[in-house]
């Protein structure tokens, strides 16, 4: 199985001295491009991305909004005439992928679906794969026969596999990976990364394309990789116990801060508790009294003096 892995963008990819996406195409093999969403760029732009990288790394390219959102999916001049433009930048790229995510508020009635159906019997992909996010309102199920013309059109059916599974199988799988957290606020345990590998593997794709949109996404998308190509995760921080917690705390921690805030801010992120074993921060914060913090030394001794760490068989990595 061909396996791609890399992160909505490279443009938080920073190593000093070294441009972004050079360096960043130094650590992964595939991109989603997402600033294609908002603003559509020059080809010379484009192009420039390509030279940047060697040959057989992968670029993702995400559809402007104006087709799914401005024009709502309709057959009309500006909706074609976008897609062409689409279709060039992922020629120039040489992308396989071009990735439709359509609002909740689409409604995908029987007049609509023959608007889509419209659209592509006019733009020649020429090999060039849709691989569409269904995004829809909680509850309301995507319509079987919108699965029927994905199927018809060899599209690939793109779901969060750490929410939701595929409705269509493919020989590809494509998975946006956000996670559980509020506005992407997010950071994979172990074991759930290895849940989303047991889903893509069961599937048995030819080529499994996995893009991280959380905040940790280039640390999570590294983890998974080190993880596929060794069999184990990393440790996230340089400590353990307490002292993994401290690392993480003082990343960006507003002091003074109340325990609750603490839980809510900070409690999302992973420490390792052991060399093996790794939680979320709130499994430990929690253990916190129910105070105002001035500094993240008084929440380390705090914590020093309840020892939880001696406690972590009870502590789980929820």
């Amino acid at each position: 199985m061909e396996t791609l892995i890399g992160a909505g963008g490279w443009a938080y990819f920073q190593v000093p001295s070294i441009d972004s996406l050079q360096a960043y195409s130094s650590a992964f093999n595939f991109v989603e491009v997402n600033s294609t969403f908002y603003e559509i760029p020059s080809l010379e732009l484009v192009d420039s991305w390509r030279r940047r990288v060697v040959p057989n790394f992968e670029f993702a390219v995400r559809c402007h909004k104006d087709i799914t959102h401005k024009y709502q999916m309709e057959p009309n001049e500006a909706t074609l005439g976008t897609f062409r433009i689409m279709k060039c930048i992922c020629e120039a790229l040489r992308s396989r992928y071009l990735v439709l995510e359509t609002p909740p508020t689409l409604n995908f009635n029987k007049e609509k679906l023959e608007s889509v159906r419209e659209i592509f019997a006019n733009v020649d992909l020429k090999g060039l794969r849709i691989v569409w996010e269904i995004r829809r309102k909680r509850g309301k199920p995507i319509p079987s026969s919108l699965i029927a013309l994905m199927h018809d059109y060899n599209m690939i059916h793109c779901v969060d596999f750490s929410k939701e599974d595929i409705l269509l199988e493919s020989d590809a799988v494509y998975t946006r990976i956000f996670g559980k957290g509020e506005n992407n606020i997010y950071q994979f345990t172990d074991e759930e990364l290895v849940e989303i590998d047991r889903k893509i593997t069961k599937k048995n794709p030819e080529t499994a394309v996995l893009s991280f949109h959380n905040v940790r996404m280039y640390k999570d998308a590294a983890r998974y990789k080190i993880y596929k190509l060794t069999g184990s995760f990393p440790p996230v921080t340089a400590s353990e116990g307490l002292l993994s917690l401290k690392e993480v705390l003082v990343e960006d921690t507003d002091f003074p801060i109340t325990r609750q805030e603490l839980i809510k801010y900070q409690g999302w992120k992973i420490v390792d508790l052991t060399g093996k074993k790794k939680i979320r921060a709130a499994s430990l914060l929690e253990k916190l009294p129910d105070r105002i913090f001035r500094n993240v030394n008084e929440i380390f001794d705090c914590l020093s003096e309840t020892n939880p760490i001696h406690n972590s068989d009870n502590v789980e990595a929820r």
